[in-house]
């Protein structure tokens, strides 16, 4: 079979002039069904443009669009014990982060960089919900306090896009002791007197919102974002009823404030850097004044009342 793929098939298609069409040319909308060409979504930062649907990105991908002319600075992350516990399902623990590893070209699900969003220098760190869900293990909590480090050393503004599932199962308790770690790392930097803004993208569940993921100065989520600790059909199946419509997504939780504000994807950059520049009372760019237009004056002659 691999012998007629690789090789009658692309001879026949060149002797009668074809040519093979690649894949994943076109990319559908989850909500209209409509059909999106791949560059057009990729120039619009995968964000559909008729229904305003903002589609998963890999966390490469969102350095890339987040930070300015899209150069940023890698953040090393610290080593961390592989496999401590042994763990084994239907595959082997090992096994499983091998294939992320491949699937992503990442460590683990932590992607951290040094860049500048408007002229302002800031530390950013990225959840990649593609390696094993985002999930939280000891790799990225090290590669997260390893972030919040280099910011308080460069005494830099953190931003942090969350994409999660929560704690990683197969380390156990040594993933929920990543909880507390993290919070401190936060608190730390807060002591510094340096902001810390969340992006809460789709879906950010789970233990991170109890714990880093729900500790910033602003919290900022993208249209749509799933938001919860636990699932919504969890929570039907525990209380046995219906949720209201949209719960726990993006536009819910900003009605009832558990989040300040739903941004666009194409719009994030512009409005996280005005919101550090203004917790770092940087100078913002000279706004014109213009003259104030004073009602005529009265003199005290017009003003005294006649006999």
């Amino acid at each position: 079979m691999n012998w007629i793929t690789n090789y009658v098939r692309p001879k026949i298609n060149s002797m009668l002039g074809r040519r093979e069409m690649p894949e994943n040319l076109w990319i559908k909308d989850p909500e209209t069904g409509e059909m999106v060409f791949h560059k057009d979504l990729e120039s619009n930062q995968f964000v559909i443009p008729s229904s305003g649907h903002h589609m998963k990105i890999s966390a490469k991908e969102r350095l890339k669009y987040f930070f300015d002319e899209g150069r940023y600075e890698q953040i090393d992350s610290p080593k961390a014990a592989v496999d401590p516990l042994k763990f084994r399902d239907e595959k082997r623990y090992t096994d499983r982060l091998r294939d992320a590893k491949a699937k992503t070209g990442l460590e683990d699900a932590i992607l951290s960089g040094l860049g500048t969003i408007e002229g302002l220098p800031i530390v950013a760190t990225v959840q990649d919900f593609s390696f094993m869900g985002g999930s939280l293990g000891m790799a990225a909590g090290e590669a997260i306090i390893k972030a919040f480090e280099t910011a308080l050393e460069k005494k830099r503004p953190m931003v942090l896009f969350a994409a999660s599932g929560g704690a990683r199962m197969q380390e156990g308790i040594l993933s929920l002791m990543q909880l507390p770690r993290t919070t401190v790392a936060v608190d730390r930097l807060k002591e510094a007197g340096l902001p810390y803004v969340v992006v809460l993208t789709n879906p950010t569940t789970g233990g991170v919102t109890a714990s880093y993921a729900m500790l910033g100065d602003v919290h900022i989520a993208e249209p749509g974002a799933l938001i919860g600790f636990a699932g919504p059909r969890v929570i039907e199946q525990t209380i046995r009823e219906k949720l209201p419509e949209g719960f726990q997504r993006a536009e819910y939780l900003m009605e009832h404030g558990m989040v300040d504000m739903v941004v666009s994807r194409l719009d994030m950059r512009k409005t996280v850097a005005r919101l550090l520049k203004l917790l770092m009372k940087s100078p913002g760019e000279a706004q014109p004044i213009e003259p104030e237009i004073l009602p005529p004056a009265i003199s005290a002659a017009e003003a005294r009342p006649s006999a």
